[in-house]
């Protein structure tokens, strides 16, 4: 953007100057031939006048004329300045160009003190528009600053927060995790009391039942004179094994994960009719967990199914592999 200075003050020129200086010539020329001649007529001496006169005289002697009287002599005028007219107009022209040439010289002098006052005025505006400027980025920066603590303050804030409320969830996670271990260890307990209690009377009704049976054994032995091993102490056929273990293990009920492919032997007694009587672990697999579901397994198989002669061995072994 162009300012002041790139356009200097220029004073208006006026119109018509130039004819209105050669009527003023013009005038002051006419004005000093008029004047000039004015005062030459009015102090120029008339000029003299000289006449003779004849008259006759008679010859009478003529008397003496008196002595003549001398003429007064005329004060002489006051000397009155003559104009110069070409001087005059000459003065008046350099007159109109002094005052032309300080009309001129006073406008540069006003347009230089404008302009300078001008430019004070935009060098004062411009030095409070810097200021106002400056205050301002200052001001931006201040609460720049201050955006930024409050953000930090918040996220830390939010960073506080979320590591209470992180503690809190692992806290109660272990406090969760804790009574669930708790109702494990007490539901675990109750099982075992329970089983305990189960296999306690499943054991006295065995005996009951094997008491019986060798009552009726030793009945029938008597009252026949021979014996039915068959019933009472059988050897279990080849393939009678594999059909208890068909049916023994769809009740295993095991989901650990464990290395290679442990063996557990289990030794069963049973009645003749396929109820169960014992089951003990013969052989352990080295797999507490494993055993201990083969056990279980097979004490929910109860009744086992009969032998191909219609009655259940009395004693046994079976072998269980998880990944078999």
């Amino acid at each position: 953007m162009k300012t002041a200075d790139s356009y200097p003050y220029q004073p208006v020129k006026e119109r018509g100057t130039l004819r209105s200086f050669l009527l003023a010539l013009f005038m002051h020329l006419l004005l000093a031939i008029v004047l000039y001649y004015g005062v030459n007529w009015q102090i120029s001496t008339p000029a003299g006048v000289e006449a003779e006169l004849w008259e006759e005289v008679p010859d009478t002697p003529a008397p003496e004329p008196p002595p003549p009287q001398p003429r007064p002599t005329p004060a002489p005028p006051a000397p009155v300045a003559q104009p110069k007219p070409e001087e005059d107009a000459d003065i008046a022209l350099e007159r109109q160009k002094r005052r032309e040439a300080e009309a001129r010289e006073a406008a540069r002098k006003q347009a230089e003190l404008k302009a300078r006052q001008e430019r004070e005025e935009r060098e004062a505006a411009e030095r409070r528009e810097a200021q106002r400027k400056e205050a301002l980025r200052k001001e931006a920066l201040r609460k720049e600053e201050q955006r930024k603590e409050a953000q930090r303050k918040e996220d830390q804030q939010r960073a506080e927060e979320q590591k209470r409320k992180e503690q809190a969830e692992r806290k109660e996670e272990q406090a969760k995790k804790a009574k669930a271990d708790a109702e494990a260890k007490a539901k675990a307990k109750a099982d075992a009391e329970a089983k305990a209690k189960r296999e306690a009377a499943a054991n006295a009704q065995r005996q009951a039942e094997l008491a019986r049976l060798k009552a009726l054994a030793g009945g029938s032995g008597s009252g026949g004179g021979t014996s039915d091993n068959a019933g009472s102490g059988g050897r279990a056929s080849p393939g009678y094994a594999d059909k208890v273990r068909r049916r023994v293990k769809p009740n295993i009920v095991f989901t650990e994960d464990v290395q290679g492919n442990p063996t557990a032997v289990v030794s069963v007694s049973l009645a003749p009719d396929g109820s169960l009587l014992s089951a003990r672990l013969s052989k352990s697999s080295g797999n507490s967990a494993w055993d201990n579901a083969v056990l279980r397994a097979v004490e929910r198989s109860d009744p086992l199914p009969r032998d191909d002669n219609g009655k259940a061995p009395s004693s046994f072994t079976i072998t269980f592999r998880p990944k078999d």
